[in-house]
């Protein structure tokens, strides 16, 4: 989604969010992730104002007054914690790991394969397709990725052949070297 991102090219604007929408999103968010609860006022707080920031290609990235991304979504699909956001709260998103061999292809924007996903040195926790989640490497502390399954741990590991994740965004693509939006 982000490779080709360049921040000066592909921002097509920003508007300021209503504080009706904020709260609109805010509740979007705890639904999504319920393990954001007790941290939602440190990611969102109340008080602090919000911006879209508006790319080509249909990307919304959510920042904060200070500038920070925080969330992304293409369409009107699932808001998406950037990785710098993640690495701050990595508990919230269900975690897939990959084996040390997937590495140089998740880093270079590449779909997780099934077979990654169930090699020895990968781990699965039980996930439903279509869900959010942090792609974490053999031997690695922080998510490499943020991706969305499309199947199910269950036919990820029953079929073991195809696209398992959807890579949306990967460290050093064009989101994670986009400076703050001031």
């Amino acid at each position: 989604m982000f490779k080709k991102f360049d921040e000066k090219e592909s921002i097509s604007g920003v508007q300021q969010l209503k504080s009706s929408v904020q709260k609109g999103i805010r509740a979007r968010l705890l639904e999504l992730y319920p393990h954001l609860d007790n941290y939602i006022d440190q990611v969102l707080p109340k008080k602090d104002t919000f911006r879209i920031v508006k790319c080509h290609d249909h990307i919304e990235i959510m920042v904060n007054s200070a500038g920070e991304l925080l969330f992304f979504r293409q369409r009107e699909g699932p808001w998406m914690p950037t990785l710098k956001l993640l690495h701050k709260y990595p508990f919230f998103l269900p975690m897939q790991q990959v084996d040390k061999g997937a590495i140089r292809f998740v880093l270079s924007g590449a779909n997780i394969m099934c077979p990654g996903l169930t090699s020895p040195g990968a781990r699965m926790s039980s996930v439903d397709k279509g869900q959010v989640v942090a792609v974490m490497a053999e031997g690695k502390e922080h998510a490499l990725a943020v991706g969305c399954t499309s199947l199910s741990t269950d036919d990820i590991a029953k079929v073991n052949k195809g696209v398992g994740i959807e890579n949306c965004h990967y460290l050093n693509d064009g989101l994670w070297q986009m400076k703050p939006v001031k």
